[in-house]
């Protein structure tokens, strides 16, 4: 049974700024905002024993009322930013890594209290290397203050629902999870594997580390995942977010939607 949720924050323009402008393909011109790329994003909530398991925690954004998208897009689910066990981080860009933290009334605050927030140590130094307008490193003192963090090296296991590995294809120490829960093998390769489409394109992107260990990865992640039922989650899909892979006829495979409906 799947038990894995997206948080679905909205669809966004993004040029070389970095700076992430809600998009709205119902009114807005995408030629009004050349030399952008557009994406949705996703956050993933995943129900699992002894506590919730969060992928990656999008932009930050707030609602009308001045909540965090995050936390209402919780809540509409029937729990609580607080039942939040495991923050699990691909990586620390912002439009990935920016509600780990509840800044509001002139406070900043970790948005999940309860959680262990997992980054890989190397990801965690290398956003504080530079001036890169990819990370937001307000948010990371917030975090190192709080002593929720738990900084990994290299791949391992968290427990026995939740293993991670370091591919290093999208930044230097990006990481990818394999998550074991109710029967199921949950599959969360961030902006590794972001896209569904991007399975059935042979392309290198200028926007990651290793572009050409990107486009392997993908290759093997979708290879070794077809054939083993796994269960993928799409950070950055524009149509399935929730998707596993089905034999065809002919024999080829194409990815399904299974998300909870």
């Amino acid at each position: 049974m799947i038990q894995a949720y997206s948080l679905y924050e909205g669809s966004f323009s993004v040029d070389a700024s970095k700076v992430f402008v809600p998009f709205d393909s119902q009114k807005d011109d995408p030629l009004s905002r050349k030399g952008s790329i557009f994406v949705h994003v996703h956050p993933f909530l995943i129900v699992a024993e002894g506590g919730l398991i969060l992928c990656d925690t999008g932009l930050g954004f707030r609602d009308e009322s001045n909540e965090l998208l995050i936390h209402r897009n919780i809540r509409k689910l029937g729990f609580e930013p607080e039942d939040v066990k495991y923050v699990l981080m691909s990586h620390l860009h912002k439009d990935h890594a920016s509600g780990m933290v509840d800044f509001k009334d002139g406070v900043a605050r970790i948005a999940f209290p309860n959680a262990e927030y997992f980054v890989q140590r190397g990801e965690w130094e290398y956003a504080f290397s530079g001036d890169n307008p990819s990370y937001k490193t307000e948010i990371f003192d917030v975090i190192q203050r709080s002593g929720n963090l738990v900084l990994l090296e290299g791949d391992g296991e968290i427990d026995h629902q939740v293993s991670y590995e370091v591919n290093g294809a999208h930044t230097p120490f990006h990481q990818v999870f394999h998550i074991h829960v109710g029967g199921e093998h949950y599959f969360f390769g961030g902006d590794v594997l972001p896209e569904p489409e991007e399975i059935f394109k042979n392309f290198i992107a200028k926007y990651d580390f290793d572009g050409r260990l990107a486009r392997d990865l993908r290759k093997k992640y979708w290879e070794e995942g077809r054939e083993a039922d796994w269960t993928y989650l799409f950070y950055h899909s524009k149509s399935i977010a929730v998707g596993k892979g089905e034999k065809k006829e002919d024999g080829s495979y194409k990815i399904i939607d299974v998300a909870v409906k």
